[in-house]
């Protein structure tokens, strides 16, 4: 390129110098790494969830790369740190769209991603979470989308379960407002239901997350209520603990936990607290689906690691952007190839998308057996 633009100075026909000017600018371009950005919490108490949904879209990456980019071109993921704080997420978000990132995956919790939507329409910038499921969010032609299904589907499904297989009939609630549009949004779609059934809730207990958190007093005002059951709301680590604390003063209240705790940290943590707690997923782990099985085994060999659900949704936002990019027209919106082509094949399960973005998917009960979530 420098040959071609040093002979363009020796060209005395200006038209044909610019014309070489433009081939040079041109041709750059089509060589240039196309940007995709990845923001999540990937540092502090939820970091497990941030680091497995960016692994998972590094994987996406490594793997689209070595099939030779998008239309030749190679992809290159920046990856910001909201530190599940919204300050620092739209300080993050707005790095990235400085950096004209094509779109972002993520932000992973709900409380993140209603912060950063306002920024994210105002620049209509996609932004393409792996695991955000407020119900806030669904129903608004915004430049926010998902890949999971919103917290109804868990929530109902684990209230029927809870009264109808298990056959309990009041259960205590500890929930973390730090996350709170998650977790109110989940809470309140468990409540309709397992209400519904002639279920009582109560006491329904919050704490905001941090290392100061004693859930120990937390735990003493579950047992005091006497519930056949303790729904907790909360990130992986905090529920290993939460679970720990339950199983050393009470060994007959059950415990069940959303899709949120549903990563490996909950079963390394909790040990034999989390024995036999019911767990919401977004992922089936013992899955024989050769598209999975592949997935799964790449993602071992790259990380050293299980996927977990973080890691299957990271990989299936990525690889959603990816084959948006593939078919993308001139001057057509990310966003618009989306919804236009609607229907999008993941590692697990087809993904379909709504007119406003919101995803259903195949959701799963487990029961953590032996250290292990075995589906029910």
């Amino acid at each position: 390129m420098k040959a071609i633009a040093a002979r363009c100075y020796r060209i005395a026909d200006k038209a044909a110098c610019l014309f070489l000017a433009l081939f040079i600018i041109v041709a750059c371009e089509d060589h240039e790494p196309i940007k995709v950005g990845f923001l999540a919490g990937i540092s502090g108490r939820v970091a497990d969830l941030g680091i497995g949904g960016r692994n998972g879209a590094m994987l996406a990456i490594e793997m689209r790369n070595a099939s030779g980019g998008i239309n030749g071109r190679p992809l290159q993921l920046i990856v910001e740190d909201d530190k599940q704080d919204a300050g620092q997420a739209r300080v993050a978000l707005q790095r990235l769209i400085v950096q004209k990132v094509v779109a972002v995956i993520g932000p992973m919790t709900s409380s993140m991603a209603i912060a950063l939507t306002p920024l994210a329409n105002e620049a209509q910038m996609l932004l393409l979470s792996p695991t955000a499921t407020s119900t806030a969010l669904n129903g608004k032609k915004d430049y926010f989308m998902r890949v999971v299904a919103s917290t109804a589907t868990y929530a109902t499904k684990s209230a029927n379960f809870h009264f109808h297989d298990q056959g309990i009939r009041h259960t205590a609630v500890i929930h973390d407002t730090k996350n709170r549009a998650y977790t109110q949004s989940w809470l309140n779609d468990y409540r309709k239901v397992f209400e519904g059934l002639g279920g009582q809730i109560g006491p329904v207990i919050p704490f905001e997350s941090g290392n100061l958190v004693k859930f120990a007093g937390l735990v003493d005002q579950v047992i005091d209520s006497a519930p056949d059951s303790l729904l907790i709301l909360a990130n992986s680590v905090d529920a290993a603990s939460i679970a720990q604390q339950l199983r050393q003063k009470n060994d007959s209240i059950l415990f069940s936990t959303s899709e949120w705790a549903a990563t490996e940290r909950l079963i390394e943590l909790g040990g034999k607290a989390v024995e036999g707690g019911i767990v919401a997923q977004f992922i089936d782990r013992n899955s024989s689906d050769p598209r999975y099985r592949s997935f799964k085994d790449a993602y071992y060999e790259r990380f050293g690691q299980q996927p977990g659900f973080a890691g299957l949704t990271g990989f299936d936002a990525a690889n959603v952007v990816f084959d948006a990019l593939e078919i993308k027209e001139a001057n057509e919106h990310i966003r618009d190839v989306i919804l236009r082509i609607s229907r999008f094949q993941g590692a697990q399960a087809e993904l379909v998308f709504d007119e406003y973005g919101d995803t259903q998917r195949q959701t799963f009960l487990t029961t953590v057996r032996d250290g292990q979530y075995v589906r029910r």
